[in-house]
């Protein structure tokens, strides 16, 4: 991509926006030093300096994020929760799922930890509650 075809956010950067994403996204999602950013892109015969990383990093991370949660996949319309997650706040919880992804659940689906019903009478009462044993059993196996 020339200079020309370059606009919004990447406009009077010396490196294409490709490199730029490449190198945020080796330093947050894999979890790499600023150094080992350079080294790697040095590697791939691109020169850029642990500090221009960084300024990336601070500059384009949030777009950057912004962008990847747009395209993680809506949830579904059950919910599994287990007493390991939730103690005391079922109802934070809700809310804050709820919040999360901008819609009401067609159910949830829960074990007998009395919080939930609770939380659910309060936050969401026409919200379909499914409570028993070994209904949630899909929340505990996640591996």
């Amino acid at each position: 991509m020339d200079k020309s075809q370059r606009s919004g956010a990447f406009k009077r950067h010396r490196f294409s926006p490709q490199i730029i994403a490449h190198v945020v996204w080796l330093y947050a999602r894999v979890n790499l030093s600023l150094r080992e950013v350079e080294e790697m892109m040095m590697e791939r015969g691109v020169d850029v300096s642990y500090e221009t990383s960084r300024r990336w990093t601070v500059k384009f991370g949030p777009l950057i994020a912004h962008v990847l949660r747009r395209r993680q996949p809506r949830p579904g319309d059950v919910l599994h929760l287990d007493e390991v997650v939730v103690k005391v706040a079922a109802k934070r919880l809700l809310v804050k799922l709820m919040k999360r992804w901008g819609s009401v659940p067609k159910r949830i689906i829960t074990d007998k930890l009395r919080s939930y019903g609770a939380a659910k009478r309060e936050v969401a009462p026409g919200l379909d509650h499914w409570s028993h044993k070994g209904l949630n059993n899909r929340a505990e196996n996640i591996v």
